[in-house]
């Protein structure tokens, strides 16, 4: 049994910890902040490709994690997964890749797309993830990473999930944010999703139930690296989802988060390359504004360059 470092513990590095533990290696994973921190989540969490590239590879890794949150949501109290119905305002079947043609239950209106589709609780699927991590014998360990001699100092193989981490760390400076800003507020009763992009501006309407809140959005602020909720934009959120469900205007507030998407210029990159010493790098990030969506297609990619 070989000795894996998945470095980055968002839904991207757990994930991939995940299979490699099945897969039989044991698996250490060094993330710089606990789960709960990471841009993960604070993820809304929506299973549908956004703001990722290469198209020609994201369909396959898309489905491959949508058959899995499938099978995930027979359990939803203990992964975090569920399939709940809504719609995306504005979609045709026609402007979507080939992917779309593999979706189950979904019916094209005069509004847009009706569809069922997984929706994750972020904090509580995250927690699954590393107690699966752990069930099989691997470790999650609170670690700040300078260089990934370090890590390979320690395994022959070092799998690199840090997200925008990697514009320092590669280095890749074809990195850069994509902001996003949230609004939670108390549930008035929705129980359907629903999501709404303006082609013409950096804003997005969409609003997801999720257990305890209903998760309101959002932003994609490109290169915008703050983390500090602005007040207007919070506003303009509420007011943009309450023009859908009026409802929600009158919603109590009960928290502010902003994610940084790790955008990549050249989209995901699932590459391996040497290290000093023997070693070997597996690369897995770049995953824009959908890491969940592509999670375990991208898992699967990554593992195999491993070995």
């Amino acid at each position: 049994m070989s000795e894996v470092i998945v470095v980055g513990g968002g839904v991207s590095g757990l994930t991939t910890a995940v299979v490699l533990a099945g897969r039989g290696h044991r698996v250490r994973v060094w993330s710089r902040q606990p789960a709960e921190a990471t841009t993960s989540a604070v993820a809304g969490a929506l299973w549908w490709p956004y703001r990722i590239e290469p198209r020609e590879r994201v369909g396959d890794w898309s489905l491959t994690s949508l058959r899995w949150y499938e099978e995930l949501a027979a359990r939803p109290q203990e992964t975090g997964v569920r399939l709940v119905d809504g719609v995306h305002r504005g979609e045709r079947l026609a402007a979507l890749g080939a992917w779309a043609g593999e979706l189950k239950d979904v019916v094209e209106t005069a509004e847009g797309l009706r569809c069922r589709l997984p929706l994750l609780d972020m904090p509580a699927h995250l927690d699954w993830l590393e107690g699966r991590i752990r069930a099989a014998g691997g470790s999650v360990e609170r670690r700040t990473v300078t260089s990934f001699d370090e890590a390979a100092a320690e395994a022959t193989t070092v799998v690199n999930c840090t997200g925008l981490g990697a514009r320092e760390l590669v280095p890749d400076t074809g990195m850069r944010p994509v902001r996003g800003q949230l609004v939670l507020v108390e549930n008035p009763g929705i129980e359907e999703w629903f999501t709404e992009a303006d082609p013409a501006s950096s804003a997005t309407t969409y609003f997801f139930p999720q257990p305890g809140r209903l998760v309101l959005g959002g932003t994609a602020g490109a290169d915008d690296w703050s983390t500090v909720p602005d007040p207007r934009t919070a506003e303009e959120i509420v007011a943009r989802c309450a023009r859908v469900r009026p409802e929600i205007a009158g919603a109590r507030i009960i928290g502010h988060r902003v994610g940084l998407r790790p955008a990549r210029d050249a989209g995901v990159r699932i590459e391996a390359e040497p290290l000093p010493g023997g070693g070997r790098l597996v690369h897995n990030y770049g995953h824009g504004g959908a890491g969940v969506t592509v999670a375990l297609g991208c898992a699967e990619a990554a593992a195999r360059l491993v070995g």
